[in-house]
């Protein structure tokens, strides 16, 4: 279908104008002859603003194991996350699939049958799904699929994370931790005291393996980002590897190192709705304002994402019209997908037409591909 999107306020260029847009799987055309339109979407009153780009998103876990040990099927689980992520208004979505040395849902089985599965469910699916694999670095055994799947093109992004130290601490916040990987392992808590000991007794081993699979990802021209970066000089270790994207800085020093370089950081659209971080890290609105986060992500709560830069605004801290570029424009750029994140003449019809309320922005309808893909108010539309 070829829709017209008429009266809305448009955002282009980082900022707002009334206009009309015709829409279609070829694409954006703006100030395009009505007469191809089939149906139009009463916009009034609406903003149009680019589709979101989500580069790391782990909630689809949610829907496959809601419980501890109670699993839904992948195929039911994924398509249920595919429809979230439509309703929420994110059109391209890098899942967070961790491979990792602990069994179960985060284990390298469960990390290849989900890839198989996005692969199966993408020609259908309504949004653009594609792989963020997170690498626990201490999974050694892994490394050679890993490299595998680098070479036959699999993956969008490669990240490199290491949650193995905190493991081996004491803290009372690990601890905790550790009865969470427990209980999602289906291992007893001796087995797997017993597997991180095995794990750890390897770590010598680690930074080989980060260089090779560095080495592997550069040559695939795979975007690559280090997960938690806690120093300025470990962000240094992984920029020489080729890994240009800081994912979670730990500090305003890392975040402050990154940006120097000319380098994109991540932060968690959650941390700005909950107002801070949950684990003691920076807040991300305060980033936001020092001019230290160029990339919101989902993390764990789809939602939070439209929600963020709104919120932004409403604090005074960066317009919208501007920090919509933190889900749209700037993801889309670090992940080198030059056809979405804007909206402009001839871009991939990705769009969100929301409406702004006091409190939050409630996403009206979604289009990706030009497809209207969620609706929530049909009386919009009606036949040229």
């Amino acid at each position: 279908m070829t829709f017209l999107i008429e009266g809305g306020k448009v955002l282009v260029d980082q900022h707002f104008e009334m206009m009309d847009l015709l829409v279609s799987r070829e694409g954006i055309h703006i100030d395009a002859d009505d007469v191809a339109a089939r149906l139009r979407f009463d916009a009034r009153d609406l903003l149009v603003l680019p589709g979101m780009v989500d580069v790391h998103g782990d909630a689809f876990e949610r829907q496959i194991m809601p419980r501890p040990g109670v699993a839904f099927p992948l195929t039911l689980a994924l398509a249920e996350t595919d429809r979230q992520l439509a309703a929420n208004g994110i059109t391209t979505a890098c899942l967070g699939v961790t491979m990792s040395w602990e069994p179960g849902l985060r284990g390298v089985a469960h990390a290849a049958a989900i890839l198989d599965e996005v692969e199966a469910l993408r020609p259908r699916a309504l949004t653009d799904l594609l792989i963020h694999l997170r690498h626990e670095t201490f999974n050694l055994e892994g490394e050679a699929i890993l490299s595998s799947w680098i070479r036959d093109g699999r993956l969008a992004v490669l990240a490199f994370n290491d949650h193995m130290e905190g493991i081996v601490k004491t803290t009372r916040q690990k601890k905790t931790k550790l009865a969470q990987m427990v209980e999602r392992s289906g291992l007893s808590e001796e087995e797997f005291s017993a597997l991180v000991d095995r794990v750890w007794a390897r770590r010598d081993e680690v930074a080989g393996s980060i260089v090779r699979l560095a080495a592997e990802a550069r040559r695939a021209g795979l975007v690559m980002m280090s997960h938690d970066d806690p120093s300025p000089q470990e962000r240094a270790r992984f920029r020489a590897l080729g890994c240009p994207i800081a994912e979670f800085p730990m500090n305003e020093e890392t975040a402050r190192a990154a940006i120097a370089a000319g380098e994109a950081t991540v932060f968690g659209a959650p941390n700005i709705v909950r107002g801070g971080s949950h684990t003691g890290c920076p807040a991300a609105a305060d980033m936001a304002g020092a001019g230290l986060l160029t990339i919101l992500a989902s993390d764990y709560y789809y939602p939070a994402m439209a929600q963020a830069p709104y919120l932004l605004d409403r604090a005074g801290i960066m317009p919208l019209a501007e920090g919509w570029s933190l889900v749209a424009r700037n993801p889309a750029a670090a992940l080198g997908l030059t056809d979405r994140g804007q909206i402009a003449e001839g871009m991939r019809a990705d769009l969100i037409l929301a409406k702004a309320h006091e409190d939050r922005l409630r996403i009206v309808a979604t289009f990706c591909r030009g497809d209207l893909v969620s609706c929530l108010d049909a009386s919009r539309i009606r036949s040229s």
